[in-house]
């Protein structure tokens, strides 16, 4: 128990040794995977949210993983262009895999390993994320579970990833068929994707994937699968297993989707709301978009123009302005004007401020 404590310990603050200095960019968001479960041997895509950190982007991203192997070993400072994710907008990274083949191990030595410990980084390794780890959800315990169906997750969200197992030795009809399909829809069958057997591009999209052993897997985003119009509320996804040519079906099924809440519009204001030349002047954004992490703000004030920045995060950035020391020695001010700006360079606010005698 020891060792392996240690050797997870090494695993969490390893961290490959340069003579190079180091920016710590910030932890990664979120990570997640399409699709969502998946066997070591299945091709799979890893999506990093960066939003938060100090990467931008127009900037090149690399893996470096150490475990369960080291794919790029020695090229801390110059990353292979294998190693290299591919931007999706918004913030997000992703880095399209196969495990058995990336890491030139087995599925068995990758179950058997500390699991996908990894860091995110810039080409030269001057610039690096927190110490992440991937995660995997084993799901073969289902072929003995006498489980009909299971979804990862159980309550499915319109823009997300979703797995659905179905086994096939429970549902009268289907042993030896030649391909299994998912006939289905949204909203109670509002929004179909219908299998239809005689048209060849509908039945390879709607074609389980078999895993063997009468194990079959469906995997879609359902904003995608189905090309639902944007602000489309999904609240539920009905379906059914078909056999081949409609040979044998199960019982409809049903999926209650996950509640949807909108986050709360962001809110900029300053604080105290009347000022003098005297003051302090507070400014606070909350509820920031995502990559939000600064407020850039220009005073104009007579002949003087004062600058800087507040950092923060999605919840809050929050800052104050030294009138008093800044406007010190010029009497009489009336107004000034502020400029507030985010790191992304949208506006946030142009006004004039009057000042109170």
């Amino acid at each position: 128990m020891k060792k392996l404590l240690y050797a997870l310990f090494l695993l969490c603050f390893l961290a490959p040794i340069t003579s190079r200095s180091q920016e710590e960019a910030g932890d990664v968001s979120k990570i997640w995977s399409y699709p969502v479960i998946y066997n070591y041997d299945e091709e799979v895509t890893w999506y990093f949210d960066m939003a938060g950190t100090t990467f931008t982007e127009d900037e090149d991203l690399y893996i470096w993983i150490w475990s369960p192997s080291e794919p790029d070993a020695g090229n801390w400072e110059n990353s292979s262009d294998f190693a290299k994710l591919s931007y999706e907008g918004n913030f997000i990274w992703s880095f399209t895999l196969t495990p058995t083949t990336y890491f030139s191990v087995s599925a068995e030595d990758i179950a058997a390993s500390a699991g996908f410990w990894l860091r995110l980084k810039n080409k030269d390794g001057s610039k690096q994320s927190g110490v992440a780890q991937v995660s995997y959800m084993p799901f073969n315990d289902f072929e003995t579970a006498n489980e009909l169906i299971r979804s990862y997750p159980t309550k499915p969200s319109l823009d997300e990833g979703l797995s659905i197992l179905f086994n096939a030795n429970l549902a009268e009809g289907f042993d030896g068929v030649e391909s299994v399909h998912f006939h289905s829809g949204l909203n109670d069958w509002e929004v179909l994707q219908e299998y239809q057997a005689w048209l060849p591009e509908i039945s390879a999209k709607t074609q389980l994937k078999d895993l063997g052993g009468g194990i079959y897997k469906m995997d879609l985003i359902p904003s995608e699968y189905y090309g639902t119009e944007d602000g489309y509320v999904m609240t539920n996804l009905n379906f059914l297993m078909v056999a081949k040519d409609w040979a044998a079906t199960i019982p409809d099924q049903v999926l209650n989707a996950a509640e949807y809440i909108p986050p709360p519009p962001p809110e900029f204001k300053f604080f105290p709301l009347q000022i003098s030349q005297k003051d302090f002047l507070g400014m606070i954004r909350t509820n920031n978009e995502r990559g939000v992490t600064t407020l850039k703000y220009t005073i104009t004030a007579g002949s003087k123009i004062i600058e800087g920045e507040f950092t923060g995060g999605t919840s809050e950035i929050k800052g104050f302005v030294d009138l008093v020391t800044e406007l010190h020695g010029m009497p009489g001010l009336s107004q000034i004007h502020v400029l507030v700006s985010d790191n992304n360079d949208r506006v946030i606010t142009d006004t004039t401020m009057p000042l109170k005698k």
